[in-house]
Formats: C-alpha cells, structure tokens, sequence
C-alpha cells in the first residue's frame, strides 16, 4: 500500500510528534521514508536596517535544514530505509514538487493546531499541503 513515504521536517516539536507515525508505517509496510527539509529562500528579514544579509540567511537555513534531518532519521527505527532530502525553497510549493515528482504514496506530517491570529499571521504549511497534494496525507497534531 505505501512505499514511499515523505516526511517533512523542520526541527520544530510539531514535526517530531510526526516522526512515530511515519516510523510504524513504515514497518509495517516496508516502506522508505524520505526525510524532506526545505532550507526557506523568503528572507523576511532583509533590508538595510534590520540585519542579515541573503547569503547570511540561506546559509542559516541550510543549516538547520541538515539538523531537522539529522535527528529525524535517527529517531526513525534502525530498520527501515531512509531517504536524506535538502531542498531550497518555499516550503510549500517544494513539498508538493516532491510529492508530484517521486511518486509520493503518503505524506506525514505534524500540525501545531493553531486558530485564530495565530493561524492567520502564520498560516500553515500542513494546511497548504493537505489541501493541495496529489497523495493522501496524515496530519498528526502536536499534544499540549
């Protein structure tokens, strides 16, 4: 039923509450993960007064890209294949992209449940991904 398997990851505590699933699927059904993190291109924080640089940015990014995947593939069960996947981007469009382009069987993510401003100002990358990808996707939701 699923052979491959994307998880996106971003660090973030939401992420990591997706981790289980996406490992007890994936054994059950011998399926490989693929651990996606999307170093962000939007530097929201460019212009001449409010500090850091493009290059400073996406570098910062990258980083922290490596470090989502990095401890997501070792908290996924030693016995399952894995995939390691850095890609640069909008978050969004370059999940999709992924899903669209590797046969994508199901997407796990995690979801922080917000509402309200929050939800508004923020938005959510889950929400896009579960309104919008070719493949199923199970959200699981960050507990309190």
């Amino acid at each position: 039923m699923y052979e491959t398997i994307l998880l996106p990851v971003d660090g973030s505590d939401a992420a990591t509450a997706a981790l289980d699933h996406a490992g007890e699927l994936a054994v059950t059904y011998g399926a490989t993960v693929h651990v996606l993190a999307v170093a962000d291109t939007r530097n929201r924080f460019e212009s001449p007064s409010s500090g850091l640089a493009a290059d400073a940015w996406v570098e910062s990014q990258h980083e922290s890209a490596e470090a989502a995947i990095d401890a997501a593939v070792d908290a996924l069960p030693d016995d399952i294949d894995t995939e390691r996947v850095e890609k640069e981007g909008v978050p969004e469009a370059t999940i999709l992209e992924y899903v669209g382009d590797h046969g994508v069987d199901l997407v796990v993510m995690g979801t922080h449940g917000r509402t309200g401003l929050d939800h508004y100002l923020i938005g959510s990358v889950t929400e896009d991904i579960v309104r919008k990808s070719e493949a199923p996707v199970l959200t699981v939701r960050l507990s309190e």
